[in-house]
């Protein structure tokens, strides 16, 4: 019952801007950034990143958005950070789950990386299809995103996004791994199963590739213009 919970509380418009947009930043947000960025009172973004907590989609906290300390400095403010816990909601109940980490754990026994990656690097082209390869980092971005990665640039500003613009050290990091679940247990099994069908996606012929840079919190792979970085 409380994934129904969690879930139906998105259904108002207003308070899924709100969740949206604190999901998005990657870091604490306060009530009135939020009730900015959705476009109402602050008051009510407050009534309602309060129920975002209370269901157990957002954490809250309190700390001073001064920057300041000691007396003058004012009063802590609530913030408010993505939960890093799942919600899925299946009816009749299904444990794709335990599936998945029975599957990894009897491939990971038996060697079977490989052949993991390689079917990885299958279904990654699969999806891409028909489709011209990607043109940048932007690009990159929404194929990404429309797969639940939720990614963000970073790196130097400047350039167009195009192969020969794209400033260097520029790469797309991605704050959710759509595998979390399973690659907690079996890192270097799904992180490489992650990295071939993101290589499958973007190709070979394109102007971005994949790697692997591990970072806590975040995605295992970044997206990097091939043409301006070199590992």
């Amino acid at each position: 019952m409380e994934n129904i919970e969690a879930i139906a509380a998105l259904q108002d418009p207003v308070r899924r801007r709100l969740y949206e947009y604190v999901a998005a930043q990657g870091r604490e947000v306060g009530r009135n950034e939020a009730a900015e960025a959705a476009g109402v009172a602050r008051t009510l973004a407050a009534h309602h990143l309060d129920k975002l907590a209370e269901v157990g989609l957002l954490e809250s906290g309190s700390r001073r958005l001064t920057g300041r300390s000691g007396p003058g400095a004012g009063r802590p403010a609530k913030v408010y950070t993505r939960a890093r816990g799942e919600r899925s909601v299946s009816l009749p109940a299904r444990d794709y789950r335990t599936a998945a980490e029975l599957l990894a754990e009897a491939a990971e026994e038996a060697g079977l990386d490989a052949g993991l990656r390689a079917a990885a690097r299958r279904r990654g082209a699969a999806l891409r299809g028909a489709a011209a390869p990607c043109g940048g980092l932007e690009e990159a971005m929404e194929t990404l995103a429309a797969r639940g990665y939720e990614p963000h640039l970073e790196g130097p500003e400047g350039g167009d996004d195009t192969a020969d613009a794209e400033p260097a050290g520029r790469v797309v990091r991605m704050r959710n791994c759509p595998f979390h679940a399973v690659a907690e247990g079996f890192p270097p099994l799904v992180c490489g199963m992650n990295l071939a069908l993101l290589e499958g996606l973007f190709g070979t012929d394109g102007s971005v590739r994949a790697r692997m840079d591990a970072r806590p919190g975040e995605c295992c792979v970044v997206i990097e213009n091939s043409k301006n970085n070199h590992h």
